[in-house]
Formats: C-alpha cells, structure tokens, sequence
C-alpha cells in the first residue's frame, strides 16, 4: 500500500482551519500538560497487521478461510504469544486440537511476517518528523518476543525510537497496567508528559488511567493534527 502523500501539510492545513478530530480536541481534555515524548504503538499505528493477508493466498475458498481465522489462527490465539508463551507450546498444544491444519498452523509460525503487509500510510511520515524536531521516541508493542526477534531488524524505521517495550519480552500486555509502569521506568519521562498513540480504545483508556496523555489512533493525517495543535510538529 502506497503511504499518503504531503500528509504533514495537510495536517498543518486542517490546523490552522478549525478541524475538529474525531473523538479528542487538539489538545488532550484528560491531562493537557506539555508533552516532552511521544510513545507509539506498532500494529495497526505503525505496521498493518491481518491474518488474513497470511492464509488467503493458502485457503482459497472464502467461507473456509473465514472459518479458519474465526476458530483456529484467531487473534485471540495468538495474543497467547504477545502475552509471553512460547511459539512451540502454542503450536503442539493447536496442532494437536485441530490436527487436520497442522501444516496451515505451521505457516503462523514459519511465515509471521507475511502477516504484515507494510506500513499503515503516512505513519511513517509523522515520526520522520517528531524525530527531526528532536521529539523522544518510544514504543510499548504487545508483540512475541520470538516474532520480534524475526521481524525488528528488518526496519530501520525502530532506530528512530530510543526505547521499546515489547510484552512478548516483559510477559506483560496492554492493556494491563504494569506494562506502562514498566515503560514509565524505562522511559524516564512523567507520565503526564508521555503521549500515547494506539489504535485500541481499551489501551488507551487503562494508559490515561496511568496518567499518561493518549491519542486514539484512526489514521496518520488525524494524528499529525493532534501533535500539530500540540506544538510538537509544525
């Protein structure tokens, strides 16, 4: 997919015409203490991610594909590794419950990365520019270590971020409430002086319960808005 062009200037564009964002004002009614760093989730912020662009090249027949991703390869499955379980005790424990798609259940674990079919569009862009104005980056990503381990190197767009916190790692996810006691210690900044940016209204609910400033993300122009009417970009 074909990252949005000139976001940034349409950003500051909407700005300075009044536009209103979707579900927050431009600057955050819950904590509106400046912001010295901004922490970043990864899938569905940063990364898309969707099982679907894994097997619907290898399940060709759309119910049975629909079926699958529901009740074998689900994302509450596979949450189960974000959480710290290791890929070989999730992968006997399903290949021995469904042991008819024990090679297609395989393929999660061989091909992980299939799953993530490029940047979310114009993401990129906003933290390009945070980190030429010197912003602090960071990231909290509930991710199994073992398929970051395979998956970080990949893209230098992470040398950008001075610190990551990877649930998979902690065997801690979000929305549980240590993960970002462990990322405030890490960090080194006042919670109230950290914005968080997540596609899931859960996460960002338990972070401002924290004390953190939080972004609901929906699309990168939306947030390069909020961090505009911040100061943080221009």
């Amino acid at each position: 997919m074909v990252p949005a062009r000139n976001t940034t200037a349409r950003l500051r564009a909407g700005v300075r015409a009044g536009v209103v964002l979707t579900g927050q004002t431009a600057v955050d009614q819950m904590n509106p203490a400046p912001v010295e760093a901004v922490v970043f989730d990864v899938g569905r912020v940063l990364f898309q991610w969707d099982l679907r662009h894994l097997y619907a090249p290898l399940i060709a027949d759309p119910a049975e594909l629909d079926w699958f991703l529901a009740n074998v390869v689900t994302e509450r499955w596979h949450f189960q590794h974000d959480e710290g379980r290791a890929v070989a005790d999730m992968l006997a424990e399903r290949q021995a419950e469904f042991p008819g798609h024990a090679a297609l259940i395989e393929v999660w674990a061989t091909r992980f990365n299939d799953s993530i079919p490029g940047p979310v569009p114009g993401s990129f862009e906003v933290v390009d520019e945070l980190h030429r104005r010197g912003v602090p980056l960071y990231a909290i990503t509930n991710f199994g270590a073992e398929f970051w381990a395979g998956f970080r190197p990949h893209h230098p767009i992470f040398d950008r971020f001075r610190d990551i916190v990877v649930s998979g790692v902690e065997k801690i996810a979000k929305p549980d409430p240590r993960i970002y006691e462990i990322a405030h210690r890490r960090f080194g900044h006042a919670p109230a002086a950290m914005l968080f940016v997540d596609d899931n209204p859960a996460n960002i609910e338990a972070v401002r319960a924290c004390g953190w400033q939080g972004h609901l993300f929906t699309d990168a122009e939306t947030l390069g808005a909020d961090l505009a009417a911040r100061g943080l970009i221009g």
